[in-house]
């Protein structure tokens, strides 16, 4: 079963992961992930880079005998997330009829000036955490954090179940795939990430009326949170979301919220 944690470098990734690598400011993409790709290579794994850069010149190099050099799949700047995922299944797929073990993702991600750019990363990245949990492939997708804002970075760690590098740390909440439309999410969901948590929600609910949350790990949400979560259902028409596993606490406060009502597009649930 898929499980929110943090590691302390690349070599602890494990099949199905979804990292948020914050890279050292001196890092070199490449260089740095080099034992990542030699670790593929030795557990029979393909890999696959989503690059926002035309100069591949420094992709490492799988060890000699062990698998062929990776693949490169060049998108410029922010592409959309159906581009990018139909790209990355079509190298999944190749890889089993190639006679690999699955493929291993390293995605670079730069910023995109577009409007909207923020939410449609959100939904890219929650995608990728779709596929890696349906397929068993292990994603990482790198982040330079002198690039980005440091909210929208906050924000898009907390859709990666796992997390590494300069300054990780567990973000207030994490909100990963756990099956078909079904989302587990947990830690702490208040005014300071009430933001994030509707940006992610709405980002789940873009391309289906009807998600599952569960809420079995979740410690806390409060009005905020709670603010966020129905405004993110709302967000589109014919939208429903179904919360399961909420604490006595979390319902009771729901109710007194007066959110158990027909018009909230929202079900909370033991």
């Amino acid at each position: 079963m898929r499980a929110a944690r943090a590691l302390a470098t690349l070599d602890e990734v494990e099949v199905g992961d979804h990292v948020c690598w914050r890279m050292d400011p001196s890092a070199t993409l490449f260089t740095d992930a080099r034992a990542y790709v030699a670790d593929g290579a030795l557990y029979g794994d393909k890999i696959v880079i989503v690059s926002s850069s035309s100069d591949a010149s420094g992709v490492p190099r799988a060890p000699k005998g062990l698998s062929p050099a990776p693949v490169v799949l060049d998108f410029p700047g922010l592409a959309d997330a159906e581009s990018v995922l139909a790209a990355v299944r079509r190298e999944a797929r190749t890889a089993v009829r190639e006679g690999f073990r699955g493929i291993r993702v390293l995605a670079e991600r730069t910023p995109s000036p577009a409007p909207g750019g923020a939410e449609d990363l959100l939904a890219q990245e929650l995608k990728l955490d779709e596929f890696a949990s349906e397929s068993g492939a292990i994603v990482v997708c790198a982040f330079r954090p002198s690039l980005w804002d440091p909210p929208t970075l906050d924000g898009v760690a907390c859709v990666h179940p796992q997390e590494t590098g300069r300054r990780a740390r567990h973000p207030a909440f994490r909100m990963f795939n756990t099956g078909t439309d079904r989302w587990s999410v947990d830690g702490v969901i208040d005014s300071e990430c009430a933001a994030a948590f509707n940006s992610a929600v709405r980002a789940a609910v873009r391309h289906t009326p009807r998600v599952k949350l569960s809420f079995d790990a979740l410690e806390m949400i409060d009005a905020a949170g709670m603010h966020a979560l129905v405004e993110a259902a709302r967000h589109l028409p014919d939208r429903r979301i179904d919360v399961e596993g909420a604490n006595e606490t979390v319902r009771l406060c729901w109710e007194l919220a007066g959110y158990a009502v027909a018009d909230v597009p929202v079900v909370m649930a033991a």
